[in-house]
């Protein structure tokens, strides 16, 4: 039986925000809501498990959190197509008060699935990081992950 190692899509962009909101921002559903999922059972806390709805898709998922370090990281597994995998935020607080958040997103795909995995996930939390820095630095929600699939498109 062959093994390899984890492979991990990893996106990250700067916010001009400090790092306490923007952590803040990926722990707290209210906050959440506003850029990501539409839906969530609970806080992200240590030992949670929670549940994330994409109301617009149809779409849920199991969050079960493995660890969080206040405003430094959160690390958790989700429930996907090939059982749970592993996803990290780690947050950098920067001198200028900016906060630089990067992602590590576990791939599960081999082969052409593993493509098709890796480009999708950049392209979702990059959607994500961009709504996160949208309505952190501006107050404004972009519906980026709600825009991406439009009801007429959804089928193609």
């Amino acid at each position: 039986m062959e093994t390899r190692p984890p492979q991990f899509a990893n996106i990250a962009m700067l916010v001009r925000k400090p790092v306490a909101d923007v952590f803040q921002a990926f722990v707290d559903p209210a906050i959440t809501t506003r850029f990501w999922f539409t839906h969530a059972s609970g806080r992200l806390e240590p030992g949670a498990s929670v549940r994330w709805e994409w109301s617009m898709y149809g779409h849920a998922t199991q969050v079960k959190v493995k660890a969080i370090e206040r405003d430094r990281r959160i690390l958790i597994e989700w429930s996907g197509e090939h059982g749970f995998t592993t996803v990290e935020w780690t947050f950098i607080a920067r001198e200028d008060g900016a906060t630089f958040v990067a992602i590590a997103a576990e791939l599960s795909g081999r082969g052409d699935a593993l493509l098709e995995e890796a480009i999708g996930t950049t392209e979702g939390f990059t959607l994500v990081l961009a709504g996160l820095k949208a309505l952190l630095e501006h107050d404004i929600e972009l519906g980026l992950v709600a825009d991406r699939f439009p009801d007429e498109i959804a089928g193609d």
